[in-house]
């Protein structure tokens, strides 16, 4: 979830699911990335700011989420929905068969970011912005599964693929890039002939988990794959278990499934689903867990249905546990005892069962807050139990467990829709590992527990800002997803990579950084500009790992901007002048590359927005998307517009432009309506253009789901009419730099062969400044476009499938645009100052490049 540390906090943000490469559904739900700024301090400026936004959030999650919190980060989701709440399950199959069909040119894809990302660099501190010498250390982007087999460990990866090392972690390499989606919901290893198993479909329901296309096997180390079974289109995957007795079990976002385990053909046959609730765009019968007892012969079976809740009037009456005593024929809920009697909010659910079975664990979410119900025991390994509550948010925030979160204000298990892993040390019976926000530790059976994982260090007496006084220990990056445990070794996976601890040292914190060669960043937005000293600087923003530059020369990426970090603009002359944004239109520049000891201040915080972490500005803008969309004039590098309901122009005062609560450069120029905000803008001189979403911007509302493009082309502000463009979500526009009134715009989600309303089309031209409109998008996949760019003499488009590209002087018949990238959303597109490259943006798998060389 994104959190911006500047006093440790973070603002817990709406989401929802997008189920990509395979199929969209989108729904208002809890956050998504977690983010953080600020390193030094506690108390100290933002920070203390940032706390009270954080309590501000966590009590949002202990009452249940307000509606604008839930639909503030919908947009991912909707871009790809939108006017629609889901998407056949054959949309982006379809899409992925029309780009299979077109000619592909240009050279191969290079990767940019196979450097370390530091997070903890030093130089790169500012006392504000920065979670530099938080103890995260080398990041990669959010890891959702791991499996060990023997010396080798397994990584999946939300939108990454996956990974495998076979020296603990020292190197990975990626053995799933060849496959058509790389969302990785599950990962297990079958003990009978060491195969590993992958299940495709992210299932934390973040605004970014795109789900799947199947479960896939490899008996080879990842070398191949095979489709198992039919393809579950339109499913996200919790968990893959097997039974020994020859039976494989999926618990996914549609149900719970069974199959053989060795006979591939044999299809996936449904043994627990119950009814879903009409109209909803998630079935109610997300089964979150399932696991076999040991020493029962495969016999005894338990599952969770536990979808996890949200605003949207769903059916939770089978959120429940279930059992079989026959193999996984049938499936019976069972009557819960102990402190889960007569429970009716019990939401996503994991299990954990000691070595011998014996006795059993459950994480568990609450439905009404989709915060943390709490951990429990059954001490006599029975499903019904009686159970007994060993953990709970209060607990875990009791001094004695020293939870880093706790202590920065957050409430621990606050995200447990989002944060949520359990596993039993198989040596012994009490000691428990639980992911949430942290890891944390009981090795008395729940009598006590510690945060053996930290949030991160800046609440420590421990931390200091002076790196010689910091006597912090490394910890892990926040928000936890996955438990593993190896030859004496935990394994947890999170927003921030892979970490693994030594199992012998009880409540100590003590973690191995395992993500030096692990390229999973999901990436917004990038820019390049010309490094001072030669080559090339190269700013990013991420989900939940702030914004990231690679400087010409150097030997790891930094991370000078913390938090969820969104778009950028950077000074093509000078890399060291660069804006980079937390989420909500917080906007930050900086004019020396970011550079700070940790007690000056590198950034001048200068936004117009109401959520401003700061200060509140007067006027300020009320309605900015999650990632909200700012960008330079192309023909004046200090002439800025930004969007959120309004249009700000920063009065051309670049570097210079500054914002308090009682004044501010940025000046409200244009409002595109109350309620509607906007996720695309684009500036030549004096003509801007804007397209925005309107009525929250989230499909499935009270209100019709509107979108637009307004215009000042002309001299004054209106918004433009034209029967050809759909009624979806404006993602992007280029404008020729020698004609403001030939534009170029693209549009995400579908057209209306798979979205009624959704109309026809991605790419759209206009040459009078929008009264009129061309639909250009010829043979280009039906799929989302997110951006677009003029390159030499050609269109380039990015799309949730691949970069495609057209004649920029007639454009309408497209081609794939090298060759070699993996299969991650592509969300920007940017050239070299001296357009010698072209910068490819994933969600993913980082940055990529086509073009001639640079020097990094």
């Amino acid at each position: 979830m994104r959190r911006i540390r500047r006093a440790g906090m973070q603002v817990v943000a709406a989401g929802s699911v997008i189920t990509a490469l395979t199929m969209v559904g989108a729904m208002p739900g809890l956050a998504s990335s977690a983010g953080h700024p600020g390193p030094a301090g506690l108390l100290a400026g933002v920070r203390g700011l940032h706390a009270g936004m954080h309590r501000a959030a966590a009590s949002n999650s202990d009452t249940g989420q307000s509606d604008e919190v839930l639909t503030s980060a919908a947009q991912y989701a909707a871009i790809r929905t939108a006017p629609a709440l889901t998407v056949s399950a054959q949309a982006f199959a379809a899409a992925i068969a029309q780009a299979r069909r077109l000619r592909g040119f240009g050279g191969g894809w290079q990767e940019v970011t196979r450097k370390p990302y530091n997070s903890d660099a030093l130089g790169y501190r500012d006392p504000i912005w920065s979670n530099s010498s938080g103890g995260a250390g080398d990041v990669a982007g959010r890891i959702t599964a791991l499996a060990v087999d023997g010396h080798t460990l397994y990584a999946g990866a939300a939108a990454g693929g996956v990974w495998r090392s076979t020296d603990g972690g020292k190197h990975w390499v990626p053995v799933f890039d060849r496959q058509s989606d790389l969302s990785i919901g599950a990962l297990a290893v079958n003990p009978a002939d060491h195969s590993i198993w992958v299940g495709t479909g992210e299932a934390n329901t973040s605004q970014d988990s795109y789900a799947g296309n199947g479960i896939y096997r490899s008996v080879n180390h990842g070398r191949t794959w095979r489709l198992i079974g039919q393809p579950l289109l339109n499913h996200t995957v919790f968990q893959i278990t097997f039974d020994k007795a020859g039976h494989v079990y999926a618990a996914t976002s549609q149900g719970l499934y069974r199959r053989t385990s060795s006979n591939l053909w044999a299809p996936w046959v449904p043994v627990l689903n119950p009814v879903d609730h009409p109209g909803s765009p998630y079935g109610t019968a997300s089964v979150t867990d399932v696991k076999v007892r040991p020493g029962t012969g495969g016999q005894t079976v338990i599952a969770a249905i536990g979808w996890r809740g949200g605003t949207l009037p769903i059916d939770l009456t089978n959120n429940g546990f279930y059992s079989s005593t026959d193999g996984g024929h049938n499936f019976s809920e069972v009557t819960l005892t102990g402190d889960l009697a007569g429970a009716t909010d019990i939401g996503r659910t994991t299990f954990a069962y000691s070595a011998d079975g014996k006795v059993l664990y459950a994480l568990v979410e609450k439905t009404t807050t989709l915060g943390l119900k709490g951990v429990y025991e059954s001490a006599n390994g029975d499903l019904a139990g009686p159970w007994k509550l060993i953990a709970d948010s209060a607990k875990l925030a009791a001094p004695a467990v020293n939870s880093a979160y706790a202590l920065s204000g957050g409430t621990p298990g606050a995200q447990a829709w989002y944060n949520q892993a359990i596993i039993v040390d198989p040596s012994n019976d009490s000691h428990v590992f639980v992911d949430l926000e942290e890891v944390f530790e009981t090795s008395d059976a729940g009598a006590t527990w510690f945060a053996t994982g930290p949030y991160w260090n800046f609440p420590y007496p421990c931390w200091s800002a002076d790196p010689t006084k910091d006597t912090c220990p490394n910890t892990v990056h926040a928000d936890q997803h996955a438990l593993a445990i190896s030859g004496g070794t935990l394994y947890t996976g999170d927003d921030g990579g892979v970490y693994a601890h030594p199992l012998a040292d009880v409540d100590v914190v003590k973690w191995a950084d395992l993500n030096a060669t692990l390229h999973t960043l999901e990436y917004y937005y990038a820019a390049v500009g010309r490094a001072p000293g030669g080559g090339v600087d190269i700013w990013g923003g991420l989900q939940d790992n702030g914004v990231s530059l690679l400087s010409p020369h150097s030997r790891q990426m930094v991370s000078p901007f913390g938090g969820d970090g969104g778009d950028v603009i950077v000074n093509p002359a000078n890399g060291d002048q660069a804006v980079n944004e937390y989420v909500d239109l917080n906007m930050a520049s900086t004019v020396n590359g970011g550079r700070s000891d940790g007690t000056t201040e590198s950034y001048n915080t200068m936004n117009p927005s109401c959520f401003n972490v700061l200060f509140t500005p007067s006027p300020c803008d009320p309605n900015p998307r999650f990632i909200a969309p700012y960008t330079a004039d192309i023909h004046n590098i200090n002439h800025w517009v930004a969007g959120g309901e309004f249009v700000w122009d920063n009065q051309s005062k670049g570097w210079a432009t500054s914002c308090s609560p009682t004044t501010c450069d940025w000046v409200p120029v244009h409002d595109v309506g109350a309620g509607n905000s906007i996720n695309a803008i684009a500036d030549s001189g004096s003509v801007t253009y804007a397209g925005w979403c309107g009525n929250g911007c989230n499909p499935g509302g009270a209100s019709p789901f509107i979108s637009g493009i307004d215009t000042n082309f002309g001299g004054t502000w209106h918004t433009v009419s034209s029967p050809v463009l759909p009624n979806r979500i404006p993602t992007s526009f280029t404008i020729d730099p020698r004609n403001a009134a030939h534009v170029v715009v693209t549009f995400g989600a579908f057209s209306r062969k798979w979205i009624a309303g959704g109309g026809v089309g991605h790419v759209f031209q206009s040459f009078n400044g929008g009264a009129t409109w061309t639909n250009v998008s010829g043979n280009l996949p039906d799929v989302p476009a997110e951006a677009s760019a003029r390159w030499h003499r050609l269109l380039v488009v990015g799309t949730d499938i691949g970069v495609f590209a057209t004649s920029a002087r007639n454009p309408g018949r497209w081609f794939r645009l090298g060759f070699g990238l993996p299969a991650a959303p592509v969300d920007d597109l940017r050239t070299s100052p001296d357009q010698g490259f072209l910068l490819v943006a994933t969600h993913g798998r980082g940055l990529w490049r086509i073009g001639s060389r640079f020097g990094i």
